[in-house]
Order: structure tokens, then C-alpha cells, then sequence
């Protein structure tokens, strides 16, 4: 195994991991967590997909996540939980705290002078908002995608041709989805603006983004996306006081790691984890959510 020293971070920003899907890149994941020491880490909204959640499909490498998430607690890193689309039952939870993790429906976290405005971004998605079964309908033939994926992945890696996403080419080729994305921008954007904001950290749409606007006024914004771990395999770090995108398909270290039984982490090691016991105590929960009304604000 290769043992390298952490990057430290200021500050981490995941979202879209959907831990309980076929499509969740969870190894991945835990290879680039294991090579990072972040301050603060930011799980921005759909981190479990409780939309599709369920006990035949929550395999080890999900189960991992979040025990890691839970050593980086006893390590006393502040984590903070931004509920999302897919993870939205647990809004109202909003203003829990125990330890160093906090739940909250929306972030404003100040970095060296400047405001970073964090939300998950499915308030500006009209879908979501009037048409939720819709919407639902749409996240599982989304994941019937991403498993049909992994199957052309596979033959396509084994003819030698290299990995294709077919969402990618799907979004990508569909106009209506093109401005889809650019109107969650704008949009995000425009509020942030009119807050004087110096930044606007979202997730949701799974495209990965940095790109600073100019309001009218003279102020400006700069807009940050976090991508997801389904197909972009991405995040947001913040270090020495500048933001940038984190892409695993370039990180080599993160590549090599190799995913161990105990995670080669003492935290972990002393960690006891019963995954039957813990999904059923889940589910049970997520259950009792589903029957109280949620709450939501922007």
C-alpha cells in the first residue's frame, strides 16, 4: 500500500454523493478522502439518496463513507450537513448539533474577510418544487442509466476504449437540460449578487463549476459547483485562500490508494459498525420522517 502524508484543507464541499445507489462512486471516494485532512467539511445535500434508499442495495464500500465521515467527528473536524433534494427528510432536523457535526438547510461561512453563501440548489429547480413524483420517477430511470453505464464501462474498458458516461451525453446533447443548468446558475448567481456575497457554493446539478461574475454595480460573485461523485467524481477545496475544483480522474495518488478492510485508520480500527442493525435503526428513522411535514427555506 502507499502511504502518503494528507493534504491539509481549510475547507472541503461534497455533494451528490448518493450513498445507497448503483451509480454512487464510493471506493473512489473513500481513496481521495483517505489522501485529505480537511478543517471544515461540507456535505452539501444529497449525500445519502433516501429517495431510493433501501436494504438491498447499501453495500460495504457506502457503509464505509459513513464510518470515515464519523472518524473525521472524533478527530474533531466540524462537518456540516446541508440537506438536499434526495436527503430532504432530514430538514427538519435543521439546527441539530451533536459534537462537531451540524444539519442546516443553508451555510454562511466567512474565509479570510469574505461570506461563502453554501445551499444545495434544488430550491430553484421547478421540477422538484410541483412535480415531485416526477422528479422521483426521473432519479430512478437516472439510476437505471448509471447501471447500464457500469456494464458498458465494463465491456468498454476490457476492449481497451476507455470509460464513457452515458448521462453526460444524454444532458449534454438536450437543450432543454443545457438550459436547465445555465438558468440554476443564473439564478443562484443573481441572488448572491444582489446579497453581496463573494461567493455561491452549490451542488445539485452534477456539473462541476468556477466562474466569476460581474454584477451591474460593480461587485462581483464567484460561482462555485461541486459536481457529484456519480459521474464527475469531484469536490471543492479550500486552502491558503483559494478555492479550486478537485477532479479524481487526475489525482494519481488518490488512484493508487488501496481501499483496505479497516481503512488503514486507527480511528476506524477501534470502530465497531454492525451493518445490519445500523441500516434497519436507519430506516426505521427515515420511516418516522417520512409521516411529519418537512420544512424548507432558502
Amino acid at each position: 500500500m502507499h502511504i502518503h502524508k494528507r493534504r491539509p484543507l481549510d475547507v472541503l464541499v461534497l455533494s451528490d454523493i448518493h450513498l445507497g445507489t448503483y451509480g454512487c462512486r464510493a471506493t473512489e471516494l473513500l481513496n481521495y478522502l483517505k489522501t485529505v485532512e480537511p478543517k471544515v467539511l461540507v456535505l452539501n445535500g444529497d449525500i445519502i439518496d433516501i429517495w431510493q434508499f433501501s436494504k438491498r442495495y447499501f453495500p460495504g464500500s457506502h457503509m464505509k463513507i459513513l464510518k470515515y465521515i464519523t472518524s473525521l467527528l472524533a478527530r474533531d473536524t466540524k462537518v456540516y450537513y446541508v440537506t438536499g433534494n434526495h436527503d430532504e427528510m432530514l430538514r427538519k432536523f435543521e439546527g441539530f448539533r451533536i459534537g462537531t457535526l451540524e444539519i442546516t438547510n443553508k451555510l454562511l461561512l466567512e474565509l479570510d474577510g469574505q461570506k461563502a453563501w453554501i445551499f444545495h440548489g434544488d430550491v430553484f429547480d421547478v421540477t422538484m418544487k410541483h412535480s415531485k413524483w416526477l422528479a422521483k420517477l426521473g432519479g430512478h430511470g437516472y439510476d437505471a442509466l448509471i447501471l447500464l453505464n457500469t456494464f458498458v464501462n465494463w465491456v468498454s474498458v476490457k476492449l481497451g476504449r476507455g470509460r464513457i458516461s452515458l448521462s453526460k451525453r444524454v444532458k449534454n446533447s438536450v437543450k432543454s437540460a443545457i438550459k436547465h443548468i445555465s438558468d440554476f446558475e443564473e439564478t443562484a448567481i443573481s441572488i448572491a449578487l444582489s446579497n453581496r456575497y463573494d461567493y455561491v457554493i452549490c451542488g445539485h446539478i452534477h456539473q462541476p463549476c468556477d466562474r466569476v461574475v460581474r454584477g451591474d454595480e460593480g461587485n462581483s460573485v464567484r460561482y462555485l459547483n461541486s459536481g457529484d461523485w456519480v459521474e464527475n467524481l469531484t469536490a471543492l477545496e479550500y486552502a491558503d485562500g483559494n478555492w479550486s475544483i478537485y477532479e479524481y480522474f487526475k489525482d494519481p495518488i488518490a488512484k493508487r490508494e488501496m481501499d483496505s478492510a479497516n481503512l488503514s485508520d486507527p480511528e476506524l480500527s477501534k470502530m465497531e459498525f454492525r451493518n445490519k442493525d445500523l441500516l434497519n435503526a436507519l430506516l426505521a428513522e427515515f420511516s418516522e420522517m417520512q409521516r411529519e411535514p418537512l420544512k424548507s427555506s432558502l
